[in-house]
C-alpha cells in the first residue's frame, strides 16, 4: 500500500475511533475497544496505528495534559483552540508532513519554552479530553542536557541564568561552579534553554524516550 494511501486510512481509523469513542479508561478495555473499531474500517490494525502514533510522538513533544498519543490522536478534533490560548506562542499545528498528525498541536520547544502558566489556558482551551488538566511535578516533556563544550561556566566565566530561572526546585544545580542537570527532577519545560545567554543555546532539548 502507498504511504500517502495508508496514512489516508490510518486517519479514517482515527475518525471513526473519534466518532465512537467511549468512556472507558483502563487501558487494556481501550485498546480492544480500538482494536474492534479498526476491523470495520478495512484491515488496518490497532498496531499499525500505534506505530504510526509512536513515530509522531518520538518527533513532536505535545501540549500539557496530552495522554499516549494514540488517545490523544483519537481526541483532538484539530480545531486549534489550544494554539492562540498559549500567551508564550509556543504551541503550533503540525504540518502534512506528519500524516495522522496533521493540524494537531505540539510545543516549539527548540525555540519557545512551556512557562508551565497556573491556569494552562492550552487545557482549558480544549474541547475534549485531548488535554487533561495535569499536576506540574507530573508533566514531563522531553529531556535537557547541557553542551559543555558551549556552558559559559564550563569554559570559566560565571552564569548561573539557568539555575535561576528553573522553575523546578532541585532540577539544575551546582556542581563547584558548573549546573547540572537532574533527569529524574527535570521535566524538559525549556525554560532554561529559553534563557541560555548562549547563541545558540547551550541547552539541548532531546526527545523524551
Amino acid at each position: 500500500m502507498e504511504i500517502s494511501k495508508k496514512t489516508e486510512k490510518i486517519s479514517a481509523c482515527l475518525k471513526k475511533i473519534k466518532m465512537t469513542i467511549t468512556n472507558e479508561n483502563e487501558p487494556q478495555s481501550r485498546r480492544h475497544f480500538f482494536s474492534k473499531v479498526l476491523k470495520k474500517t478495512g484491515g488496518i490494525t490497532i498496531n499499525e496505528v500505534e506505530r504510526q502514533a509512536e513515530k509522531v510522538a518520538r518527533r513532536y513533544v505535545r501540549p500539557p495534559g496530552a495522554s499516549t498519543e494514540l488517545d490523544f490522536l483519537s481526541h483532538c478534533t484539530r480545531c486549534g483552540e489550544c494554539i492562540p490560548a498559549c500567551p508564550h506562542g509556543t504551541i503550533f499545528p503540525l504540518g502534512a508532513h506528519t500524516g495522522v498528525a496533521v493540524n494537531t498541536p505540539a510545543l516549539d520547544l527548540i525555540n519557545k519554552a512551556c512557562h508551565l502558566c497556573d491556569d494552562f489556558p492550552c487545557i482549558a482551551a480544549c474541547e475534549t479530553d485531548a488535554l487533561n488538566l495535569i499536576l506540574k511535578e507530573d508533566l514531563k516533556f522531553a529531556k535537557v542536557e547541557i553542551n559543555t563544550s558551549t556552558c559559559l561556566p564550563y569554559l570559566g566565566p560565571e552564569c548561573g541564568v539557568c539555575i535561576s530561572v528553573c522553575p523546578v526546585p532541585g532540577a539544575i544545580t551546582v556542581n563547584l561552579t558548573t549546573p547540572e542537570i537532574d533527569q529524574k527532577i527535570c521535566i524538559g519545560c525549556a525554560i532554561c534553554r529559553e534563557a541560555c545567554m548562549v547563541s545558540p543555546s547551550a541547552i539541548n532539548m532531546l526527545p523524551n524516550m
